[in-house]
């Protein structure tokens, strides 16, 4: 029996995806942003979520990472409106066809615009699959989550499920920020968990931040990086939640005075990165 495809557990090995990951991450060449190339990905993101609306917030996300993959290897120099819907409604065509969600091409269309037919999308949908090199279970943030977390020795379900959920949250906002597109998406997980746990946790803070470093797949440059990032992703709209007074403890700079030495934030060999 074939099971509908989960961002959580796509494959069953954890250690397999810490060694493949990157094999699902955009091009470099993605990363150096030009005013067109971010115009392209922010409008046809919009469109994503749009014709995504009506499922769960996991199926814009994926169809979001197709986007990304095929953007950074096949960039539109015409970021014409109909070929930016055609993409979008392509990406979510596959997302839905890989979460085995019964849909119609037509009912997600609706409310204005062109419509295109099942072959158009198809034609479009092979572009996409070849770009992707076939790869279409995606391995993502939240595929990292649970592995995370089971660092941290919760002694109730509860606590360790709102960490989850939070951190879910902050990964689901990131996402539209390109820059956090350099980072593995472990690194990813880790830094929105760290996030997540210095504001819902914040006694616990250091051991989970303890836990997380001391896992052999986690360069810590990196992660204090985009810990940085999330930070200030995370926090906007929530600066009340976090208010730190007169202190120089402020959340962006929070995890480099934890590791600032050298003994619990020591460097791993570059093939680890």
């Amino acid at each position: 029996m074939e099971f509908e495809f989960d961002l959580e557990n796509p494959l069953p090995n954890s250690d397999t995806i810490f060694v493949i990951e990157t094999d699902h991450m955009p091009a470099k060449s993605f990363l150096e942003e030009t005013d067109l190339r971010v115009s392209v990905r922010n409008e046809t993101i919009s469109l994503v979520l749009h014709f995504s609306r009506n499922f769960d917030p996991f199926l814009s996300y994926l169809a979001i990472n197709y986007l990304d993959r095929f953007l950074s290897t096949q960039f539109i120099l015409d970021g014409k409106p109909w070929i930016l819907r055609l993409l979008a409604i392509s990406c979510v065509s596959l997302a839905l066809k890989m979460r085995k969600t019964e849909f119609s091409v037509t009912k997600i269309q609706n409310g204005g615009g062109i419509i295109f037919d099942s072959h158009t999308i198809e034609r479009m949908e092979l572009l996409i699959l070849g770009a992707l090199k076939w790869r279409m279970r995606s391995i993502s943030p939240f595929s990292f989550i649970h592995f995370f977390i089971s660092l941290f020795k919760f002694e109730d379900q509860a606590s360790s499920q709102a960490l989850k959920d939070r951190a879910t949250e902050i990964i689901m906002k990131a996402q539209n920020d390109i820059k956090l597109l350099e980072f593995k998406p472990s690194i990813i997980s880790a830094s929105a968990l760290l996030s997540a746990a210095h504001e819902l946790f914040p006694l616990q803070f250091a051991s989970f931040r303890n836990a997380i470093c001391s896992c052999s797949y986690v360069n810590k440059n990196n992660l204090l990086n985009c810990y940085n990032l999330m930070q200030e992703i995370a926090m906007d709209g929530y600066e009340s939640v976090l208010d730190m007074g007169s202190s120089s403890c402020t959340p962006v700079n929070v995890l480099d005075l934890h590791c600032s030495s050298a003994s619990s934030w020591t460097v791993v060999d570059d093939k680890k990165q």
